[in-house]
């Protein structure tokens, strides 16, 4: 049998991921033309039409999706395995690219980087921040190894592993906050008080859900973007807000007014890794998952 080429199946790849000649020649550093005979060379060793092609456009057929999934799967693996030679089978050595959520990272980045120096000093650690669907996406296509998401969440075919909880915390002008009941009530805060992320922000979701905000028009249209626009809005006594735990021990209320409460006791998020589940580096991302977990504000690894 006569294997494709891996590099034809990495420029049919990232055609679908790019959705455009011209820009995927451009990322994998080839001219037009290059990619798009290498394009027709896959079909023909395929004997199949990977691209139905009128003028200037094109749509991939349903075989052609199918072989884009399944490459994705074949370059992940080789990538893989080229590193393991390389790094003549030690786990502990190599490039590791690892995605993780903008509600976590800035309050995580310089407790993982020191623990990477500390524990695993040969991993090269290459870190990404973007959202979770993006996050998903870019683990899917292989162009991420590991994420660090906020749980709990829906993950096709990956794995995951809880690292710990991450408390969410009321939060509030301290001069609104000495008006609030004891015991804290969330059902009476008055209409849109409660200020939120934007909805692509998984948090927005996670904080719905844990702190039994069931009565949406408490919530305010006005959505934040960050969660130090949460802090400042918040600050400017114009109503509540939810923050994690772990933003609170980076000192995110610093230099403002704000007091945080305790929400209701089983109000928090969870923090995991998440990886593909045909990963061959099963044995580093539980290593991983031991040393990120003391770093949470309730480690459940131990």
């Amino acid at each position: 049998m006569k294997w494709p080429n891996l590099k034809h199946l990495h420029y049919l790849v990232t055609l679908h991921q790019e959705q455009h000649f011209h820009r995927a020649a451009q990322r994998c550093n080839v001219s037009q033309s290059t990619l798009s005979t290498a394009i027709q060379n896959l079909e023909d060793h395929f004997g199949s039409q990977l691209l139905e092609r009128e003028h200037k456009t094109f749509v991939f057929t349903s075989l052609g999706l199918d072989v884009v999934e399944r490459s994705k799967i074949l370059l992940q693996e080789a990538s893989e395995l080229v590193e393991y030679a390389q790094n003549a089978g030690n786990w502990q050595r190599g490039k590791l690219k690892l995605g993780v959520i903008p509600t976590i990272a800035p309050f995580l980045f310089e407790g993982m980087i020191g623990a990477f120096s500390t524990f695993l000093p040969d991993i090269s650690l290459e870190l990404q921040e973007d959202t979770t669907d993006n996050l998903l996406q870019q683990l899917a296509d292989g162009r991420l190894d590991l994420l660090i998401l906020a749980l709990p969440m829906q993950t096709p075919g990956c794995k995951q592993m809880v690292l710990g909880h991450d408390p969410f915390h009321l939060v509030a002008h301290q001069d609104l906050a000495c008006k609030l009941p004891d015991p804290m009530d969330i059902t009476s805060l008055p209409k849109n008080s409660i200020f939120l992320l934007q909805q692509e922000h998984c948090m927005t979701g996670h904080a719905v859900s844990a702190c039994g905000l069931q009565h949406r028009e408490q919530v305010s249209s006005l959505a934040a973007s960050s969660l130090y626009t949460l802090v400042q809005l918040a600050n400017s006594k114009l109503g509540y807000t939810f923050l994690p735990e772990l933003a609170l021990n980076q000192n995110i209320l610093s230099n403002t007014a704000l007091k945080a409460l305790p929400a209701e006791e089983e109000a928090y998020r969870e923090i995991g890794l998440v990886w593909r589940g045909g990963t061959t580096r099963m044995r580093l991302f539980r290593r991983i998952g031991e040393i990120f977990s003391p770093l949470l504000p309730i480690p459940t690894l131990k």
